[in-house]
């Protein structure tokens, strides 16, 4: 019986891209899991690494065919779709959760593009969650305030 020989360059280069991942994956997940979201510091970086795994063998995997790989990309974000679902919850006329389903997301779409390559881009969306998250919340609350007074 033979064995697949370990290409240990693969290795380290797939260990680089999961850990980049992982960590652009952490500020949303710090700043959902002090909000006491439903979701935070394990979901998240979970969400990210998944993501940028499935990429990563699709992307090896069909190299010849952009086709294959965009239907992956399709049905993985369509399918992180539904674990951000699962944080949005209905309480009669209010509704809780979206702003964390939109951040796993986009903490997949953090993972394909660090899957890519594409730092630049996992940089981007990760920084502008996190400030979204962070900055507009407290104005968020405070237009709520502001209308209760009125």
């Amino acid at each position: 019986m033979d064995f697949p020989v370990i290409e240990w360059a693969w290795v380290v280069r797939n260990l680089a891209h999961v850990g980049a991942a992982y960590l652009l994956a952490l500020p949303v997940a710090w700043d959902r899991e002090r909000s006491a979201r439903s979701a935070g510091l394990r979901t998240f970086p979970l969400v990210a690494v998944a993501s940028c795994g499935y990429v990563m063998m699709t992307h090896r995997l069909f190299a010849d065919s952009p086709d294959a790989q965009a239907r992956v990309l399709q049905g993985l974000m369509t399918g992180i779709g539904f674990v951000g679902g699962g944080a949005i919850l209905k309480k009669g006329a209010d509704v809780r959760g979206l702003a964390t389903a939109a951040s796993i997301w986009n903490t997949g779409a953090v993972g394909a593009a660090v899957a890519f390559a594409r730092y630049e881009i996992a940089l981007v969306l990760s920084l502008l969650n996190f400030l979204t998250l962070r900055f507009l919340t407290p104005l968020k609350e405070n237009l709520k305030d502001d209308d209760r007074d009125a």
